[in-house]
């Protein structure tokens, strides 16, 4: 059976000690109240929190993951940080190609796959974000777009490296702005990614892998969403960083 997930993104919020105190939260809970096998619980923090929150979390019950990554190894990359530092704090996780960094930085599927591979060479699990705009969708390309960001991003990963790679489908236009798709919307996605992962890959495959669900995940709706057959769980946004919010989606899977 594949897993299920549940993965706090904080973006670019919290002081170190504020996210401290977060992680510490969330620690305490979740050791004193462990997941069944089967569940893996993940928070995406800033670069500069991942050795603080490392060093004050259990890592069998909660990861720590970075919100993204360098494409290159190492060298002249002023402001770059490699996978290799990332792992190298104790992270276990990277969010890769989220629709804020395709939007607002400019990568593309060319990079994320090179992310992605660097990310495998690592010993890091990727997160690997796809989606379409509200634009996108009203014209009817959502699906051969997200077939696309798939079919390219994943051109490096092979079929050894696949099943260590968590996808998160994020519907760009459910982002922040308090829309959702519905359950009905976010399955027929899901199934639709595993349908082409199929095709990438294998259908063995395509059933080994969680698709997290990355759209305005509230704890009053995570478990109609959670309750979809091809839906492993969220990629949490704005609930991640209040510990009760993040605790009761947990508790909706």
């Amino acid at each position: 059976m594949r897993n299920k997930i549940v993965a706090g993104n904080w973006k670019m919020n919290t002081l170190v000690n504020e996210g401290v105190e977060l992680a510490k939260s969330l620690n305490d809970y979740f050791v004193s109240n462990k997941p069944p096998a089967g569940i893996k619980l993940v928070i995406g923090v800033p670069f500069t929190h991942i050795d603080a929150c490392v060093r004050e979390i259990d890592y069998t019950v909660i990861s720590v993951a970075a919100q993204n990554c360098s494409q290159f190894d190492r060298g002249a990359y002023t402001g770059e940080v490699s996978p290799e530092m990332i792992k190298s704090l104790g992270a276990q996780y990277v969010i890769i190609g989220h629709s804020e960094r395709r939007q607002l930085f400019g990568e593309t599927d060319e990079v994320i796959s090179q992310k992605v591979a660097l990310a495998h060479k690592n010993a890091l699990f990727p997160i690997l974000c796809c989606g379409e705009t509200l634009k996108e969708r009203q014209s009817g390309d959502h699906f051969e777009i997200v077939r696309q960001q798939l079919t390219d991003s994943l051109k490096l990963t092979d079929q050894f490296n696949i099943i260590r790679t968590v996808i998160a489908y994020e519907p760009v236009w459910a982002i922040g702005t308090g829309k959702t798709a519905s359950p009905e919307q976010a399955q027929e996605m899901h199934m639709f990614i595993r349908k082409v992962l199929s095709e990438l890959y294998s259908q063995p495959i395509a059933d080994k892998i969680s698709i997290l669900y990355g759209g305005s995940v509230k704890p009053e709706n995570a478990s109609e969403i959670f309750a979809q057959d091809d839906i492993d769980g969220g990629l949490i946004g704005g609930a991640s960083l209040k510990s009760e919010d993040f605790i009761n989606i947990y508790k909706a899977i």
